[in-house]
């Protein structure tokens, strides 16, 4: 079975959350399979290999489960992109819309580096939103957007369309 098959055949769909309408895509029984996270790791490292990558960003809080395991496999710095108010020192913020809301995320003005080739992860795409919003953040510190990795992506939501302004390296692993 490859690996998007397993990714559809564990994640469980909540129907109706977090309001009517919406079939969330619910990762934790992938989380609590450690031989499967391990694969989701090592495949996206695999993915990155020649992309001189020199940081992950990763989107609070799903984007961290993975993020940072990939960034120890990568050997490169892992940058906390946060809700406001949760990062101590000074930040730059980015507010944007989500498939259900607003929002505002925030990163520590130091975390990245001029020209430095940055890999956005979350768990989720959906409309794009998101790493948009971090993409924004990347750039306003002077960095380059060398990509995006997803576990998993709603296509018809068309958030991949959104994310080419920024880079054409979309990674999903498993694609509903």
């Amino acid at each position: 079975m490859n690996l998007s098959d397993k990714i559809k055949n564990t994640v469980r769909n909540v129907p109706d959350f977090p309001k009517l309408g919406i079939n969330f895509k619910d990762i934790s029984p992938i989380v609590e399979n450690p031989t499967l996270s391990k694969e989701i790791v090592k495949d996206m490292a695999k993915q990155l290999v020649g992309k001189n990558i020199d940081a992950i960003v990763g989107v609070e809080s799903r984007g961290f489960i993975y993020g940072m395991p990939l960034a120890l496999e990568l050997n490169v710095p892992f940058v906390l992109v946060r809700k406001v108010g949760k990062l101590p020192f000074t930040t730059i913020q980015y507010s944007y819309d989500l498939e259900y809301g607003s929002a505002t995320v925030e990163m520590h003005v130091d975390s990245i580096k001029n020209d430095w080739n940055v890999f956005i992860h979350d768990d989720l795409l959906a409309t794009g939103g998101t790493a948009i919003a971090a993409a924004e953040l990347v750039q306003q510190q002077g960095g380059k957007v060398a990509g995006f990795g997803f576990i998993i992506e709603l296509a018809f939501l068309e958030g991949a369309k959104r994310l080419e302004k920024y880079s054409k390296n979309i990674i999903n692993l498993a694609t509903y």
